[in-house]
């Protein structure tokens, strides 16, 4: 009876480390630039996320210019870049293997707390699996539905995070609001 239990539980902590090694999640303060790195294995994975600036120290007027996002290829080139914004989603299709950075520019340098959440997915491919007489169509199904799943739950954090920001909001003093 001990050693079944030992192997489902080696069998479900694999299963967690699998799943968890393909998701970060994190929340960081910009003074100016702050970046993070996360690595890709193979070209044409899914590269998806969002982030929200949830706590800042400063009221957010409509001349605010907002947080600045930008995802680097390896090779250097720019695959993805948001411009004045106080959060949104993303999503793009590696161009190649390799180390990405994910960069957010504050242009105040008053610190800005961001929540970020970034998902790599790979969905294999007939070549990646087997050959055609070992393929399991099973599996590519199991592979959708688990970038379906972590679609769905990129999107009840994104929106999580606004849902915190906007409370955080709620609890301004009411000058805060007035005009000049």
């Amino acid at each position: 009876m001990e050693k079944r239990w030992g192997k489902k539980w080696a069998l479900i902590c694999l299963f967690l480390f699998n799943w968890a090694r393909n998701v970060s999640s994190l929340s960081v303060t910009v003074s100016d630039i702050e970046c993070v790195y996360e690595y890709v294995l193979y070209e044409g994975d899914t590269i998806s996320g969002n982030f929200v600036v949830v706590d800042h120290d400063i009221f957010w007027s409509s001349d605010h210019p907002g947080i600045d996002f930008t995802v680097t290829s390896p090779g250097g080139n720019t695959v993805h870049s948001l411009k004045g914004t106080s959060g949104d989603k993303f999503e793009f299709k590696a161009p190649r293997s390799g180390m990405y950075k994910f960069c957010f520019h504050n242009p105040y340098s008053t610190p800005e707390t961001i929540a970020f959440y970034i998902h790599v997915g790979h969905i294999p491919t007939d070549h990646d699996l087997a050959k055609d007489e070992h393929l399991n169509p099973i599996n590519v199904k199991i592979a959708e539905l688990r970038e379906a799943l972590e679609s769905v739950t990129a999107e009840q954090k994104y929106l999580k995070a606004r849902d915190t920001r906007h409370r955080q909001s709620k609890l301004l003093p009411f000058s805060a609001f007035a005009l000049s």
